[in-house]
Formats: C-alpha cells, structure tokens, sequence
C-alpha cells in the first residue's frame, strides 16, 4: 500500500514521516495554510531518501509553471488538483518524472482518464483539503489496472475501512495527522501507516506496477541535468 503524507512544511515532519514509513510527501504549492515556497520544499528535499517520492501539490496553475516549479524545487513528482484540462494535464505529464491527476468521485474526466497521461489518479472530495470524507460508494467502477490513491478526510481511524471499500492502491493524508494546519502528530501519522499497511495487506493485490516505469523513476527529479 503506497502512503503519502502531505502538507508538509518543515523538515522535522518529512523526515519523520520517511522514518515512519512513508513512501511519498507532498508539498503544496497552491494557497493553502499549509502552503511553502520551492525553495523551502527543495531544502526540505534534497535532505529526504532518494527513495521517497516528493510531490509539489498544485490547483488550476498554468503547466509550464508547474513543470518550473516542480523542477526549481528538485521535486520526483507533480499532482494536479484542479481543473486541469487533458491537455494540459499531458504537458506537464511530459515534462515531469510522475504527474498524480486528483478528481472529485463521478467527475466525467474519469471516464477518460487515460487522456490526462497520469501516471496515477487521486480521488478526493469536491473541497480538497477541507479534511471532508466522500462517499466512498461513489468509487464503484474504477478500473481494476489502475493507479488509484484515495484521499480526502482520511486519518488512523477510517483509512483502513476506506482501503477495505476502495481498494486502491494507495492513500494520501493531510489533515488527518495533524495537530495544527501544517504541523503533523507523529502519533497519528504512526498509526495511520500501520492502519493503512495492515488494511492493504488484507486486500486483493491488484496488478499494477510500481509508480514509474522504473526504480529511477521514483528518484527526485534532477532538472540540473537538462
């Protein structure tokens, strides 16, 4: 099960997280209470395992901005979590290691995700960040071969019931583990990993490789070298 904790701030919290277990962080670069800078994410960063997949987390930002940002600040990885059209969705698929495309459940966008050029789908609620729990009725239907990471209003307490229904291939949490916006408990991001290992092994492995095509794809995104 792929867990990403994201929100994060400083680097107290990422590196616990990655001490905790966490495969993925994130950073926001839209407004947010939790939002940084490139240059705080990319000192925040560069201190991480290569093996941690970091994420720059920005909505309704023009793609070539995004794709700078993503670069400037030495980030694996960027999730797209706004209207973001296919095509523009595809450009900064192109120009990124691993874009993560996030849709509210029953957004006609997921029936043509494969337009978008993700190399995963996030589905979350209709107010990111808001910590609201959807339906998670709703998820019904959602390709078997794909890449799905649930979000939205999960914590310790319901990420296992939310894998168990869902079934997706991984997690992703903000609020949930925190005890101040922008600050992570380490108690609670410790008992969400274990919840959330625990309800993925009880699940049905489904047939999806790992994200990015291969063991350098989840190294960050080295943008000096272009």
């Amino acid at each position: 099960m792929f867990v990403k904790i994201c929100g994060i701030t400083s680097e107290e919290d990422a590196l616990l997280a990655v001490a905790l277990g966490a495969d993925a962080v994130g950073f926001v670069f839209a407004p947010s209470k939790r939002q940084v800078t490139p240059l705080a994410a990319r000192d925040i960063a560069r201190r991480l395992p290569p093996e941690t997949l970091t994420v720059g987390v920005f909505r309704n930002e023009t793609p070539q901005r995004v794709v700078d940002i993503t670069h400037e600040a030495g980030l694996g990885a960027a999730q797209l979590h706004g209207h973001e059209t296919a095509e523009e969705s595809q450009h900064v698929a192109k120009h990124v290691r691993v874009m993560i495309k996030a849709f509210p459940p029953g957004n006609a966008g997921l029936d043509h995700v494969d337009d978008y050029g993700a190399h995963a789908v996030m589905l979350d609620g209709h107010s990111p960040g808001s910590g609201e729990v959807f339906d998670w009725s709703l998820a019904e239907g959602m390709p078997s071969n794909r890449r799905i990471i649930l979000a939205g209003g999960l914590g310790p307490e319901n990420v296992g019931d939310g894998i168990r229904t869902v079934r997706p291939w991984g997690v992703d949490v903000s609020s949930g583990v925190e005890k101040a916006p922008g600050r992570k408990d380490s108690s609670k991001m410790r008992k969400f990993i274990e919840n959330a290992r625990a309800a993925g092994s009880q699940i049905e492995k489904r047939p999806v490789p790992s994200l990015g095509d291969s063991a350098e794809d989840n190294l960050p995104y080295n943008w000096m070298e272009e």
